[in-house]
């Protein structure tokens, strides 16, 4: 789903507006429209009654809005980055930078927008009879707002993910259990029943004639099984992430020179490098590592001098450059890689000393490799070249997941 347009910003917060929510607004005014003629026929011109469908429409999403608020504000309390809410066909989503790095966290994150829900509920329905007093057309209006979020506060409740249900289950057996993986796991099997479920009442109120109720069940059903996909996928990285060390992806995109070599050497191996990132130029003395070489010598000393300028006199130390243990997790190389400036890291063997190096595309391809994925050649060309992760690939936000869970 793309990000839409942004409108404004609430605490910091960008609300969007994916352009499907422009589909649900009218449908959701021509049904609360249909409604509103068969209860207030006798309150409202046609005019009248057409305003507050669309009003309705819009305040239900301002509803949603609110909700998806409760999620962002104490999430932000817990210390995790919101960075938008947007409104789509389905109703809202909340766009986070990590999960909360406790289960209590989560619970209170992912309750907050049901209790939203539940509370304007209240507040509306109390106040719905005393509303009708003073205009049908409100009244009707305010009792409808009313049991529509206490519809979205329960139905949101149900125990499977992607809903709020479905996290405070997770974050429920993540407490208990100790392990988050076991919750999201617990949590996507729910979601994926209930999807099934979901999805073959759908089919049954279809073949009874309720069209819209069908197709809607069924659309929600397939939101959900999709939903319930990407957890697994999720699940299945981090474990990929979590099995596979540096070693297993890492290769060698460097060369040695000796340190008695002189400048006119140093020219004619970059001369023969291709494109992409060049590689590091390592520097040894009888098989001691001494440091590395960069280009600023060649850039800043005239071609005449070459010959006699030693590549030993232009060291800089190798700790310099970014590290990791050939024996650490891949998702701590993911996170290292997501660095600034970091597009390439200098593996290091068991005694400390060089032995490889990682780049962003070998370590997806490894990844890929491990669940049993082949990209073609020309993807992981482009991205070898660009120094990126092929298809655009998010490890990033999989690694932090696994660092804030603790169970790395």
């Amino acid at each position: 789903m793309g990000e839409g347009w942004q409108l404004l910003k609430i605490r910091g917060i960008p609300l969007r507006i994916h352009p499907s929510w422009f589909v649900i607004l009218g449908l959701a005014t021509v049904a609360f429209q249909q409604q509103y003629s068969q209860q207030l026929k006798a309150s409202g011109s046609a005019l009248e009654l057409w305003g507050l469908g669309l009003l309705t429409a819009l305040l239900l999403f301002v509803s949603v809005l609110l909700h998806e608020l409760g999620h962002s504000l104490v999430a932000i309390r817990q210390g995790v980055q919101v960075r938008s809410i947007t409104l789509f066909l389905l109703g809202g989503v909340a766009s986070v930078e990590r999960e909360c790095p406790t289960a209590l966290g989560s619970l209170m994150v992912a309750a907050a927008g049901p209790l939203v829900s539940l509370v304007l509920a209240a507040l509306l329905l109390a106040s719905g009879h005393s509303v009708a007093h003073a205009s049908p057309l409100l009244g009707a209006m305010v009792n409808e707002l009313g049991g529509l979020n206490l519809i979205l506060a329960l139905f949101n409740l149900l125990p499977g993910l992607p809903l709020d249900g479905g996290l405070i289950l997770k974050a429920l057996v993540w407490q208990v259990s100790g392990s988050q993986r076991k919750g999201t796991q617990v949590a996507t099997a729910t979601g994926r029943f209930l999807s099934l479920l979901a999805i073959g009442l759908g089919v049954v109120l279809l073949l009874r004639g309720a069209g819209v109720g069908g197709l809607w069940l069924m659309l929600l059903g397939w939101f959900g099984l999709g939903a319930a996909r990407s957890q697994s996928q999720l699940l299945a990285l981090q474990a990929a992430l979590r099995q596979l060390n540096v070693k297993d992806a890492a290769q060698r995109r460097f060369r040695v020179l000796e340190a008695d070599a002189n400048l006119k050497q140093l020219s004619r191996l970059r001369l023969s490098d291709g494109d992409g990132l060049p590689d590091w130029l390592l520097v040894t003395r009888q098989g001691r590592w001494l440091g590395l070489i960069t280009d600023a010598p060649l850039q800043e000393l005239p071609v005449q001098r070459w010959e006699q300028e030693l590549v030993g006199d232009h060291l800089q130390p190798l700790d310099q450059l970014p590290q990791i243990q050939e024996s650490a997790p891949l998702w701590q190389a993911v996170l290292r890689l997501d660095q600034p400036d970091t597009p390439r890291l200098l593996v290091l063997g068991a005694a400390g000393l060089p032995s490889g190096t990682l780049e962003r595309p070998e370590l997806a391809e490894r990844v890929l490799e491990k669940l049993g994925v082949r990209l073609p050649p020309p993807i992981l060309e482009a991205a070898r070249r660009q120094g990126v992760y092929p298809l655009g690939m998010g490890l990033a936000p999989v690694a932090r997941s696994i660092e804030a869970s603790g169970e790395g």
